[in-house]
Parts: C-alpha cells; sequence; structure tokens
C-alpha cells in the first residue's frame, strides 16, 4: 500500500543578509512537520530555498564592488549553512537564480502573457524597496510602508500587470468551498476585508528600473518582478513546465502546506492562488501564516542593534535547545520574545532540571539498584495508574496538536509528562525502597514505569528535538522497533525489559549569571568591530536622518544622584537620575570598566529621555546617557552648572 503523500514548503529566504532567529523559525517549525508526517507514514518532500532577485540585492552588490551573482552566492549559503546548523530535514534548497527555475519562469510569464493575464502598462506609485512591494498611497500607513513600516519612494514606470481582479470572485469562492486554507483561521479575514472587499488591484509583475532580474523573453528591458519569480519556485522545484511537467509535480503537487511568516499572507492566499488559477494549476491545500519571533518586545532587525543568529546561539547551547525555545516559545497565533535572559532561564527549567534530571537520575538508579536491567511489572500499586494515565493522556492530546500545528502547546504536554515523572520520583522515593529486600520488587516497578515514561517521550520528542531522542534511545538501549509513533501509542508496557547503558547528561545547568557576562562581551567586542561603513578618512558615521527624525529624540539633563553596580553584569552601572519631573529614573549604563559609582554621584549628564524602556540583567532601564566612544575608551558627557531638565537642542 503506498503511503499518503505530504508536500510541504517554506517561504525562501531572501538573500540579502544572514537570516536571523526570527527568520530561522520558518524552518525549524517546517522540519518539526515534517518529521512529524514521516512518523505518521507519509511520503514527505520538504522544499526550501533562497530568493535571491530583486532591486536591494542589486544595491547591495553595488555597494560591495561585486556582481549580483557573487552576492547571492554567499548570502545563500549562509542561510544553508543557518539551515543545516538547526538539523533541518529538507529534500530539496532551491535557488531562484538556478538555470531550470529562471527557464520556468520565463515560460510561466509567457503563457500568462500570451493568454491575455499579463498586459503591459505603467505603474504609478510608492514603492517599498526593502518589502519589493507596491503600494497605493491609500494603503500607506502614516505614509509608510504599511507591512515594515519604513519609507516608501515614488515610482513611474513602464510596466507588465497580471489581472487580479480578473479572478478575484474565483478566489473569494475557493475560500468558502476551503474553510482549512488559511491558518490560523484570523488571517482568512485580514486577507477578505483588507483585500478582496476594497477591490483587488492589478498586481505589477515587471521592473525597468533594474537589471537583476529574470528577464522577460520578448521584451528585453523588462525582469520578472519578485513575486511571480519567488512563488513560482514551489512549482519549478517539482518539475512543473507549462510545456509538459514532471512526474515529480504531478505525484507531489498541489502543496499540502506551505509554511510562512504572517507578513506574507498576502502573496501567498491572494496572488500564489490566482497564478495558479491562470495557470489551470490546482490551488494549495493548506497557508500556514505563523507569527514571529521578537527580541524582547521589539521586531528584530540589525538597525535596532537586537538580532540573535540560530547558528551561533546552537554553537553555544546546543542544537536542540535553540530549536526547543522556538517551537514552544511562539504561540500558534500570538508572537513569540527572546532574549538571551528568557532563553537561558526556559533551558535551565525545562530542558535541563525537567526532562534532563529525570532520563539522568532514572537511568543512574537503574544502573545503582539493578545493574541496568528493569522488568515490565505485573501489577500497579500507589501512584502507578495516575502516570500511566497521564501518559495515555499525552499521547492523546499530542496527536490532536500536531495533528493542527500547535507545537508550542505539544511541547507543553511533554514537559509536563516529564514533571509528572518528577513527582512520581518523589512520590515513590526510589532511595527508601532500596533499603528493604522485601521493596525491590517495587522498586524494580517504579523504574520501569520511569522508562517507559522516557521512552515515550523520546518517541514524541523526535520531532522537536532529533538528536535529544536519539540520545535518550541510545541510554536506554532501545530497539529501533520500540522508537516508532506506533510502538508508542499501542498501549504503556510494550518494552517487556530495559538494559540501559550509561548515563549521559542531556543538557547541563547553565551559569546564567557567567554566561550572561561573556554574550555580553562579547556583543560589545562584535559591536566595535562592525561599526557603520568607514570613510576614507576612517571615521565610521551612520546614515543620514532628516531634521524630524532627531526631532523626535528628546535629549534632557539630568543628575546623577546615586549609583550602583548590577551584580549580574560587570560592565552595567544603575544610574537613579534627576530629570527636573521629580519622579526619580532609572538608567543602566555599560560604563563600569571606566567609571567608579563614587565619581558620578552629583554630576550632570545628557539623558536621552524618550528612549523606550528596556530590561537589561532583571533592572529596568528607562532611558540613556550620552557618552562619546574611541574604541578603546569611553567618556561620559558632563554637563555640570546646568539645571536638571533642560532641554539640549
Amino acid at each position: 500500500m503506498s503511503k499518503p503523500k505530504f508536500y510541504l514548503t517554506t517561504a525562501i529566504a531572501y538573500t540579502s543578509r544572514k537570516p536571523h532567529i526570527g527568520n530561522t523559525y520558518d524552518i525549524v517549525l517546517a522540519d518539526m512537520i515534517a518529521r512529524y508526517k514521516r512518523m505518521t507514514g507519509h511520503d514527505v518532500y520538504f522544499l526550501t530555498g533562497s530568493d535571491e532577485h530583486g532591486q536591494k540585492i542589486e544595491e547591495y552588490a553595488k555597494a560591495e564592488g561585486i556582481t549580483p551573482q557573487e552576492y547571492v552566492d554567499r548570502v545563500s549559503s549562509q542561510i544553508r549553512a543557518v539551515w543545516d546548523s538547526m538539523n533541518v530535514t529538507y529534500d530539496q534548497f532551491i535557488r531562484t537564480t538556478d538555470e531550470n527555475h529562471e527557464k520556468t519562469v520565463q515560460k510561466i510569464f509567457k503563457k500568462l502573457y500570451d493568454q491575455g493575464d499579463i498586459y503591459k502598462g505603467e505603474y504609478v506609485g510608492k514603492y517599498c524597496v526593502p518589502c519589493e512591494s507596491f503600494f497605493t498611497a491609500s494603503q500607506l500607513k502614516e505614509g509608510k510602508c504599511p507591512d515594515c513600516g519604513r519609507e516608501v519612494i515614488d515610482a513611474n514606470e513602464e510596466a507588465y500587470f497580471l489581472r487580479l481582479s480578473k479572478y478575484s470572485d474565483r478566489l473569494m469562492a475557493y475560500y468558502e468551498e476551503n474553510p482549512g486554507f488559511f491558518q490560523p483561521e484570523s488571517r482568512r479575514s485580514e486577507m477578505i476585508n483588507n483585500f478582496l472587499k476594497p477591490g483587488l488591484e492589478d498586481l505589477c509583475v515587471s521592473r525597468t528600473s533594474f537589471t537583476w532580474g529574470i528577464p522577460v523573453t520578448f521584451d528585453q528591458r523588462h525582469v520578472v518582478y519578485v513575486w511571480l519569480d519567488a512563488l513560482s519556485n514551489y512549482i519549478t522545484a517539482l518539475g512543473y513546465d507549462p510545456d509538459g511537467s514532471a512526474p515529480a509535480y504531478d505525484h507531489y503537487w498541489p502543496a499540502d502546506l506551505h509554511v510562512i511568516g504572517k507578513d506574507i499572507v498576502r502573496f501567498h492566499t491572494i496572488y500564489w492562488p490566482i497564478i495558479l488559477m491562470a495557470l489551470g494549476e490546482p490551488l494549495p491545500k493548506q497557508v500556514l501564516g505563523h507569527p514571529w519571533m521578537l527580541f524582547g518586545e521589539d521586531k528584530m532587525s540589525k538597525s535596532r542593534g537586537n538580532v540573535l543568529y540560530a547558528d551561533e546561539l546552537a554553537a553555544r547551547f546546543g542544537t536542540d535547545a535553540v530549536r526547543y525555545y522556538l517551537l514552544s516559545e511562539i504561540p500558534f497565533a500570538q508572537d513569540g520574545s527572546i532574549t538571551h535572559e528568557s532563553f537561558i532561564a526556559k533551558y535551565n527549567t525545562d530542558l535541563a532540571n525537567t526532562l534532563g534530571n529525570l532520563v539522568n537520575r532514572s537511568i543512574a538508579m537503574t544502573n545503582k539498584y539493578f545493574g541496568g536491567h528493569a522488568a515490565r511489572p505485573a501489577t500497579l500499586e500507589g501512584p502507578d495508574q495516575d502516570l500511566l494515565d497521564t501518559a495515555a493522556k499525552t499521547l492523546a492530546d499530542y496527536r490532536r496538536l500536531m495533528e493542527i500545528y500547535r507545537n508550542a502547546e505539544a511541547l507543553d504536554i511533554l514537559i509536563a509528562l516529564a514533571r509528572r515523572c518528577n513527582k512520581y520520583i518523589d512520590e515513590t522515593a526510589p532511595w527508601v525502597l532500596a533499603k528493604e529486600e522485601a521493596s525491590l520488587p517495587r522498586l524494580n516497578a517504579v523504574l520501569y514505569h520511569l522508562l517507559e515514561c522516557i521512552r515515550v517521550l523520546g518517541v514524541l520528542l523526535r520531532p522537536f528535538l532529533p538528536a535529544t531522542a536519539d540520545s535518550i534511545f541510545a541510554q536506554l538501549r532501545t530497539a529501533e522497533e520500540l522508537t516508532t509513533l506506533e510502538s508508542a501509542e499501542t498501549g504503556f508496557g510494550a518494552t517487556p525489559a530495559f538494559d540501559v547503558g550509561t548515563p549521559t547528561p542531556l543538557f547541563a545547568r547553565i551559569d546564567a549569571e557567567k554566561v550572561l557576562a561573556e554574550m555580553q562581551k562579547e556583543q560589545q567586542e562584535q559591536a566595535a568591530a562592525q561599526k557603520a561603513e568607514e570613510t576614507p578618512e576612517g571615521i565610521a558615521f551612520l546614515p543620514e536622518v532628516t531634521i524630524d527624525d532627531f526631532a523626535r529624540v528628546d535629549l534632557r539633563v539630568a543628575e546623577i544622584t546615586d549609583c550602583e553596580p548590577i551584580k549580574k553584569a560587570k560592565k552595567l552601572l544603575k544610574l537613579t537620575l534627576n530629570d527636573g519631573t521629580g519622579v526619580p529614573r532609572t538608567v543602566c549604563s555599560g560604563i563600569a570598566p571606566w567609571y567608579a559609582p563614587d565619581d558620578l554621584k552629583g554630576k550632570r549628564i545628557v539623558l536621552v529621555s524618550n528612549l523606550k524602556p528596556a530590561r537589561l540583567c532583571g533592572v529596568e532601564s528607562c532611558g540613556m546617557i550620552l557618552a562619546a566612544d574611541d574604541g578603546d575608551d569611553v567618556r561620559v558627557l558632563f554637563v555640570d552648572g546646568v539645571a536638571p531638565g533642560s532641554k539640549v537642542r
């Protein structure tokens, strides 16, 4: 009997910069789904890749003095390296500069043009370069890009357009006939109310203002605009061709699931289905528009200096630790958050203290008391039944949650089962049972139940933490046939007996204070090494700002009334300020290597008073003080003699 197919894709990563940890959630989430689907007997094909054309790429390459192809070759390699560092099991990594993709996109463009779905016109409106998106004036938010909030530019150029309006009613009908098309469901109302009901405007699908793109075969002044190019990867990767497709396309298409970020739902649920309708091809079955991973409360961006990279975290804490945080911290329909402090806290609480401690001490006790052997008991007593009931409920809930991509909730119940096992150890007190010969059968039963729960946890954790699951099975010396989902679901006690190996810690507890101090030092060193672009004179400058930008920064004089070190950070001082309002203000400043607290008390400084508060090593910092930094030395700007609250202009 043939396996049911499951074709799964991620959004292809844009080759502007190395992807940060928020971008990495896409691939890790998709890998979890792919691994789970393989566990449930599906024939999975998992596609990812890189999106490599566009104006932004051309500009970045020009700034570096290299060709766009050289630029995307480098960044695409970085993307793939980050994906591989997350232990993901994709079947294909497509690049939109692949020759077969480019040729097929040209054929798609020509087919749509020949049948009248693409026509030549002129675009006049607004354009966001970072998002590669066109907008009308009414679509802007406060005059800026509605997606990223950045400035837009005026655009006026000849272009080809795709007739979206022609397919609007048909698309609405598809939504109604396929209620599960959107995940989460809230994305559906967003698309209908914000785009379909107001009326779809035809989509610009070519550009003439830059050259880094796929040439339009019958009009060489034009290159194919990024979204028609990028979205088509989902079918070109399988060998789709308007002149006759490959067997892989016939087998796997339509896609069962597109895994994408919530910011590109419009492209995947409006533009992409209409492109497929125009081509006469089946539409994807489902689109999962997942939330974002924020840094604290902010969206990650290099300009804000709050970017974390998954491969760097994995090098320090381990791949499975990063996978765990990503998959457990982002709820199904709400943004998640990451800071170094929250990452370490979750690692210690869930992975080291709960899961790791359970596995380590259960196997260690089995070795200590029975030479590594524990046999299946004939009877249950005490809290045994409650433990087994918890395990059975966990299995049932796990299946239900995984089928609807509720990964954070699924991980919650797995960690809850591990906690229940730790409580079971406290309830049964194996170390007490070991003291009496008559209690040894009971001790054997307790250890068997623990080991069997750990085996089940290993099975269920496999899509999330594959290396950890393999380590659990190795320490339990579990036979391959007992590592399957089917073996876990046949009933508790599938293992006749355990002969365990040597316990090996899964997750070593992290010294938070020590590691945070090390990471802060590394960040400061990296910041010094990666300053703004150098001028010929060797002085670093940031990009230009307008007078309006500068006017939004509120600079005030404040007096330092108290100053003390922060225990968790060697470089931070906690300053208490009088800013003229009558309400003391707390600011954290990384000036401890250059100033003693007593040297600062009574001094008056310049304060950025309207900086968004941030929590640093457990202290809420409400502002920032100004200082000069030449890379080696830091000097605070003192303005003694000026009254607190005075505005600096």
